[in-house]
C-alpha cells in the first residue's frame, strides 16, 4: 500500500467554474494543473484553440531544412539512422516516408539491439557511405555520436541530427544538431520526444503541419513517455484523432490483433496494447521491420509482419514474467541489496531487450532507480536503467562516467555498458548520489489523491467530464479518486492463472458497486471498512461501453491501522455510539463479540472478526479473547459496563451468589461468574472471600474453577485484607478500563 497524499484545497475562480459545469471537481483538477484562467483551460482542453510554436525555434532548423531542399533536388542519397525502440521505430518511418512524398531518394537503418545498442556505430554506417549516402539523419539518437559524426564528415557526408536525449558536455561536429534540449526549459518544445523531433523537421520543410503524420507521432509520443505539456500535449491530441482514422496497413492490422476498436483507441491502449507489440519486435527481433510494417502499401506484407509482432509479443511476456521473478528472487536471496537507493541487478542470461522493462516494474515496485544489466561471459556488461520522479538517471550515470563503457538516456530511462567488476562499485557510487540529490528515498511509493467522490456519484457522466482533461500520461497523469468507508462484500479471480480481482464493494447507504484489480491476485485484501483509491474508465466490452472503475490502492477507513507484527487490523470505533452490532455482522457473519455482561468470553470461537463491544477488565482477558477467536479485524469499542464502582459491584455480586445458593446447589463456576460480572476471575475468588468474612456466606469446598458456598454465618465482620485486596482489584480494572479509552490502539496490543 501508499502513502496518499490528501488533494490540496484550492480555489476555481468563478468564470473558469461557469466553463468547465458539473462536476464542481473538473475545475478543481484544472486549477491543481496550472489552468487558472479560462483561457489557459481552452487551449488546454480544445487543440483548435492552441497555436503550436514555431519549428524554427528549434536551434540549426533553417540550415537542416536548407540542406534536405538541396539534397531533394539533387536526388543525393539519403540515410535515415534510427533507433530500436518505438520512439525510435515512429521517427525512422515517419522521416522515410515524409521524404519519400517529396521524391527523395531515401533508405532506413536501425541497428540491432542485441548485437549494437543504441547510438550510431562506425562499421555499419562505413556500409552506408560505401553504397553512395551522402546525407545522414539521425532521429532518436545522434545527439552524442562525436566519432560517427567526424567519421561522416571526413568521408565527405554531411549528418543531420534530430534527438532528445541528454546533450552532451560538447556537441558533435555535425552540419545541424536539432534537440529541444537546446532550448530553455520552459519552451514550448522542450519536452518533445525523437518522434516530436523528427516532426519539427518535415513540418519546417512543408512549411505547414503534415497531418498524416502525426499517427505516428501519437505512437512515439506515448511510447516513450513524453512530458505531456505545450506542443507535446498539443501533438497527442492531433494524433490521436488521426490515428483512429489511419489509413496504414500495419497499424489497422495491428489494431486487430489486439483487439481495438480504431474509432475508440485511447492513449492507455497505445501504451498497453500497441507500444508493447512493436517494442517487442525492437527488443526479439529487428526494428528495421518496423518501417516496413509502418510504412508498406503491400496488405500480404503487412500480413506477415502482423503475425511476426506478435509472436515477439508473446515471447516478450513470457521473458518478462522470467527475468521478474529471477530479480524478486535476487533480492529474497540477499535483502542488503535493498539497502541501496538504487537497485543494480545482473545475470549472465537476462536478454538484453527485455531488462528495461522488467526495470521500470521493478523501480515501481519499491519506489528508487533501478538498473537490470546483462553479463555474458567475457562481454562488458550490458544494461537499462529506469528511474522514479525526482532523480535524473541519466544525470546521475554522467557523475560516474568514469565506471562507464558507454552510457546515454533521458531523465528518465538510460542505457548503459561498463566492466562486469565495476557493478558493484556502480551501486555504491550511484546510491550516494542518489541520497546527495533527495536525501534517503522513501521506500514507500505516494499516491495522490485528487478528491473523493461518493460511491453512487461514479457513474458513464463522470467519467466523460474527466476524460476532457485527456489525453494523460506523463505531466499530466490520469487523475485518482478515493472512495470512503467500505466494506468488501465478494470476490473473483479472473484472468489467466487468476492473476486479476474482480471485487464488490458496498458503502454504508448500501450502494454496490464492482471495481477491477489489475494484477491484485495474491495481494492481500481488506478486513473490515477500508477506502479505495480508484481510476474510473469506460471500456470496449464485446462491442458495449462499459464502466470500468480500476482499483488502485487501499487503505483502512480513518481510526482503523494495522500494527507491524500483529496478524489482524484493528478498526477503531472507540467513542463512536452510531455503530452497531448489527452493522458488523451484516460485514462479518461469524463476528466474535466480547460485550460483558450480555456476550460471555465463554461464548467467543473462531471468526474473522472480533468486536471489543465492552472494555475487559484487564488486557490478559483482551489477549485470551484474541487467541480463541483467531480474527483478521478487531472492532474497538469503549462500553462501560459499570461495575467497577464498589456499591454497584456488590450488588450485582451478591444478586449472583443468592442464585447460586437457590438454583445451583451453591456452586460457584469462576470463571463464568467473572464474565457476568465483567472482571478477572482473581477479582471473583476476593469477592467470594470478602463475603465470607462478612458472614454472608460460608465456603464449604474450593475445588478447580468450583466455589461450593453453604449457609450464612452469623455476626460476621469484614476482613481488613479482604477489603483491601478486593477494593484493589475493583480499582485496577476501572484504571485498565480508563487506559483503553485513551491508549492508541496499537498500543493495546
Amino acid at each position: 500500500m501508499k502513502t496518499w497524499l490528501e488533494p490540496a484545497p484550492v480555489t476555481v475562480p468563478d468564470e473558469l467554474a461557469q466553463l468547465v459545469g458539473h462536476p464542481p471537481i473538473i475545475g478543481e483538477l484544472l486549477v491543481r494543473r496550472g489552468m487558472e484562467t479560462t483561457g489557459a483551460a481552452r487551449e488546454y482542453l480544445d487543440p483548435d484553440r492552441y497555436r503550436p510554436a514555431s519549428p524554427f525555434d528549434l536551434p540549426d532548423m533553417e540550415r537542416a531544412v536548407e540542406r534536405l531542399y538541396t539534397a531533394i533536388n539533387r536526388q543525393e542519397k539519403i540515410a535515415v539512422w534510427g533507433d530500436f525502440d518505438v520512439d525510435g521505430q515512429t521517427s525512422t518511418a515517419l522521416l522515410v516516408s515524409a521524404l519519400r512524398g517529396l521524391h527523395a531518394d531515401v533508405i532506413a537503418y536501425i541497428p540491432s539491439r542485441q548485437s549494437e545498442g543504441h547510438g550510431v556505430h562506425i562499421p555499419s554506417l562505413t556500409q552506408l557511405l560505401d553504397v553512395g549516402v551522402t546525407l545522414i539523419i539521425t532521429c532518436d539518437t545522434g545527439i552524442s555520436a562525436h566519432e560517427a559524426v567526424d567519421y561522416a564528415q571526413s568521408r565527405g557526408v554531411d549528418v543531420i541530427i534530430t534527438d532528445h536525449h541528454h546533450l552532451p558536455p560538447e556537441l558533435p561536429r555535425a552540419f545541424a544538431a536539432i534537440n529541444p534540449q537546446r532550448l530553455p526549459a520552459d519552451h514550448r518544445l522542450h519536452t518533445l520526444p525523437g518522434v516530436g523531433t523528427a516532426y519539427q523537421l518535415i513540418r519546417a520543410l512543408a512549411g505547414d503541419e503534415r497531418r498524416d503524420l502525426l499517427d505516428l507521432v501519437a505512437l512515439g509520443l506515448v511510447a516513450d513517455v513524453a512530458l505531456l505539456v505545450n506542443d507535446a500535449r498539443y501533438l497527442l491530441q492531433r494524433g490521436l484523432e488521426q490515428l483512429r482514422h489511419t489509413e496504414r496497413l500495419g497499424l489497422r492490422l495491428l489494431f486487430e490483433q489486439a483487439k481495438l476498436e480504431a474509432g475508440r483507441l485511447t492513449e492507455e491502449q497505445i501504451g498497453f496494447a500497441i507500444a508493447p507489440r512493436l517494442n517487442a519486435l525492437g527488443r526479439l527481433g529487428d526494428a528495421n521491420l518496423a518501417v516496413d510494417f509502418l510504412t508498406t502499401t503491400d496488405t500480404e506484407l503487412a500480413r506477415t509482419l502482423a503475425v511476426q509482432i506478435e509472436g515477439y509479443n508473446a515471447e516478450r511476456k513470457l521473458q518478462v514474467e522470467q527475468i521478474y521473478g529471477a530479480a524478486q528472487a535476487q533480492l529474497e536471496r540477499d535483502r542488503s541489496l535493498l539497502d541501496s537507493s538504487v537497485l543494480v541487478l545482473s545475470h549472465p542470461r537476462w536478454t538484453g531487450g527485455i531488462i528495461g522493462i522488467v526495470a521500470n516494474r521493478l523501480a515501481e515496485d519499491y519506489n528508487r532507480p533501478v538498473i537490470l544489466l546483462t553479463t555474458p561471459p567475457g562481454q562488458p556488461a550490458r544494461g537499462s536503467a529506469r528511474s522514479v520522479a525526482g532523480i535524473d538517471i541519466t544525470e546521475a550515470l554522467t557523475e560516474h562516467r568514469d565506471l562507464l563503457l558507454t552510457f546515454g538516456g533521458h531523465t528518465m530511462a538510460a542505457g548503459l555498458s561498463l566492466d562486469p567488476e565495476r557493478i558493484p562499485d556502480l551501486r555504491r557510487a550511484l546510491s550516494r548520489t542518489v541520497n546527495k540529490t533527495l536525501g534517503q528515498v522513501a521506500t514507500v511509493p505516494t499516491l495522490t489523491i485528487e478528491g473523493y467522490v461518493p460511491l453512487e456519484q461514479i457513474t458513464p457522466e463522470f467519467v466523460a467530464a474527466v476524460e476532457r482533461l485527456a489525453p494523460f500520461g506523463a505531466g499530466n497523469p490520469a487523475p485518482t479518486f478515493a472512495v470512503r468507508d467500505l466494506a468488501l462484500k465478494g470476490q473473483t479471480s479472473i484472468g489467466r492463472g487468476g492473476d486479476h480481482l474482480r471485487l464488490t464493494v458496498e458503502d454504508r447507504a448500501g450502494t454496490a458497486a464492482r471495481l477491477i484489480w489489475w494484477n491484485g491476485g495474491g495481494q492481500p485484501l481488506p478486513v473490515g471498512r477500508f477506502d479505495v483509491a480508484f481510476v474510473p474508465r469506460m471500456t470496449d466490452y464485446k462491442g458495449e461501453r462499459q464502466l470500468q472503475i480500476e482499483w488502485i490502492d487501499w487503505r483502512l477507513t480513518e481510526g482503523a491501522v494495522e500494527v507491524a507484527g500483529l496478524p489482524f487490523q484493528i478498526v477503531d470505533h472507540r467513542g463512536d455510539r452510531a455503530i452497531t452490532l448489527d452493522q458488523l455482522r451484516a460485514e462479518h457473519a461469524d463476528l466474535q463479540v466480547l460485550g460483558e455482561p450480555e456476550f460471555s468470553r465463554l461464548k467467543l470461537g473462531r471468526g474473522s472478526a472480533l468486536a471489543v463491544w465492552t472494555i475487559p477488565p484487564s488486557p490478559e482477558v483482551l489477549a485470551a479473547a484474541v487467541k480463541i477467536v483467531e480474527p483478521q479485524v478487531i472492532y474497538l469499542m469503549d462500553h462501560d459496563p459499570e461495575l467497577d464502582d464498589q456499591e454497584k459491584f456488590l450488588r450485582r455480586f451478591l444478586g449472583l451468589v443468592k442464585h447460586a445458593l437457590t438454583a445451583k446447589a451453591g456452586v460457584v463456576h469462576v470463571p463464568t461468574f467473572a464474565a457476568l460480572m465483567a472482571h478477572r476471575e482473581a477479582t471473583i475468588r476476593a469477592a467470594l472471600e470478602w463475603v465470607e468474612s462478612m458472614g454472608v456466606v460460608s465456603i464449604t469446598e474450593k475445588s478447580g474453577d468450583e466455589v461450593t458456598l453453604g449457609g450464612s454465618r452469623q455476626n460476621g465482620t469484614a476482613d481488613p485484607a479482604q477489603t483491601e485486596r478486593m477494593t484493589r482489584l475493583l480499582t485496577e480494572a476501572a484504571a485498565y478500563r480508563a487506559h483503553f479509552r485513551r491508549a492508541t490502539a496499537r498500543h493495546l496490543f
